[in-house]
């Protein structure tokens, strides 16, 4: 990994002044850990593309642990694998979408997202019809009845871009891209600098300004350590296709919970698959293609419905 390591990193933030004790005062105040204990411990930590077999068991070991001692609840904590020869992608079907935003706390429920300040991966935006201008979205909106005519729905989340510039503005590698195509972030070694939101253009990373608050009696005691294992105040968090389901074989929270049958959710690499076919056959398009960021997550406008769809590019999958 070309990152400098995390230590490196917060050494010469610091001068050099009191070493990894003074980064570790450091860290505190921001609430690394505040709900979990912080230690030195986590802050040694290898990163994980460097830790052997054990170092790792005993990492998720005390992530268990720290479950049970702030949520009095027994988690199983997993680490799955990235799978072979597999490309995840999402594609949208803006025609099928509502607006209900069922996919929204679906993904806050599974991925154990704190309730209050509440934090949601993904934003529905209602945009006039016929228009792709993101700018006259309003992710704020409350109707008795939806969809409401002369409107249509577009969910945005991390875009699992092939080319993130989030990765790259990372200074320590806390956040880095699997051969799955899924970037993920480390918890443990996010520092809280908030460069990679700032990189992102898709508004798709959320910050932790203080310990998510999440009611033991709704938490999802499975857990994977890249995907939806508690965090504590301090770190970046986003959407990671429920890497914790979909390396298991399943589908990701958001594709259950859509009424409609909107989302979909595959490898690009199975040229059997419904991915493969939509981006085949629809004419998908991603958003801000102009960046050169590459996203995984296609949009199309569904043949089966007769309400106006807004002007798309052509597909723009490279």
């Amino acid at each position: 990994m070309s990152a400098p390591s995390r230590r490196a990193f917060l050494r010469g933030a610091l001068g050099g002044a009191g070493g990894l004790a003074a980064a570790a005062a450091s860290l505190a105040p921001l609430g690394k850990g505040a709900a979990t204990g912080f230690s030195l411990e986590r802050l040694l930590q290898p990163h994980y593309l460097r830790m052997t077999p054990e170092e790792l068991k005993q990492v998720l070991a005390r992530v268990e642990a720290e479950v049970l001692e702030r949520h009095g609840v027994r988690a199983e904590v997993n680490d799955h694998k990235a799978l072979p020869g597999v490309e995840f992608a999402f594609a949208l079907d803006i025609d099928k979408c509502v607006g209900c935003r069922r996919c929204v706390h679906a993904c806050a429920a599974e991925n154990n997202a704190s309730r209050d300040p509440e934090i949601q991966y993904i934003r529905v935006l209602e945009l006039p019809e016929g228009s792709l201008d993101l700018a006259q979205g309003d992710h704020h909106y409350e109707h008795e009845r939806l969809p409401r005519a002369g409107r249509y729905y577009l969910p945005i989340q991390c875009q699992q871009c092939a080319d993130p510039p989030c990765v790259s503005a990372c200074p320590v590698g806390a956040t880095w891209q699997e051969p799955d195509g899924v970037v993920v972030i480390d918890y443990d070694w996010c520092i809280g600098c908030r460069l990679c939101m700032a990189a992102c253009p898709y508004w798709a990373r959320r910050f932790n300004f203080a310990p998510p608050a999440v009611p033991s009696s709704a938490l999802n005691a499975r857990m994977d350590y890249l995907a939806n294992r508690p965090r504590s105040a301090g770190v970046v968090e986003k959407c990671h296709f429920c890497l914790h389901r979909t390396r298991a074989g399943l589908q990701p929270a958001c594709v259950e919970a859509c009424p409609n049958g909107a989302r979909k959710f595959g490898d690009v690499l199975d040229e059997g698959g419904e991915l493969a076919w939509i981006l085949a056959h629809k004419r998908v398009f991603v958003l801000k293609p102009e960046l050169g960021t590459l996203p995984r997550f296609y949009y199309y406008a569904g043949e089966d419905s007769a309400r106006a769809s807004p002007a798309a590019p052509g597909p723009d999958r490279e």
